[in-house]
């Protein structure tokens, strides 16, 4: 059974950071697949934050995140992570790790896909609240 759990939101003023983690129960090819952050803002779609592949851990990032917020995974823990600086108030959201468990993406020319329709688990989400 998969499942995924995020911890470390909160409450943070303008310019603050925050980290976030994820942790997965996924079999033992934890470290082929790809991995993603989602966020969702009140009255806004699910959007995708950042992406991580296996293999070498290509990421990617939404435009209005990249400079800011770094994705990373521990595959030894099973662990995902999120790391938040110079937030803003409007990263205010609740935040989703997810798993593309249908493909392997390891190798170097491997990229993630961005379409939430393709991350089939997801956790139950943390809270990042930003005050500016």
């Amino acid at each position: 059974q998969v499942r995924l759990v995020e911890s470390g939101g909160g409450s943070v003023q303008a310019g603050g950071s925050l980290g976030l983690s994820c942790a997965a129960s996924i079999d033992r090819y934890y470290s082929n697949y790809c991995l993603a952050w989602f966020r969702q803002a009140p009255g806004n779609e699910r959007e995708v934050v950042a992406t991580i592949t296996g293999g070498s851990g290509r990421s990617d990032y939404a435009a209005s995140v990249k400079g800011r917020f770094t994705i990373s995974r521990d595959n030894a823990k099973k662990i995902l992570y999120l790391q938040m600086n110079f937030l803003q108030a409007e990263d205010t959201a609740m935040y989703y790790c997810a798993a593309d468990l249908s493909r392997f993406c390891s190798a170097d020319s491997c990229v993630c896909s961005t379409t939430e329709s393709r991350y089939a688990y997801m956790g139950q989400g943390t809270q990042v609240t930003v005050s500016s």
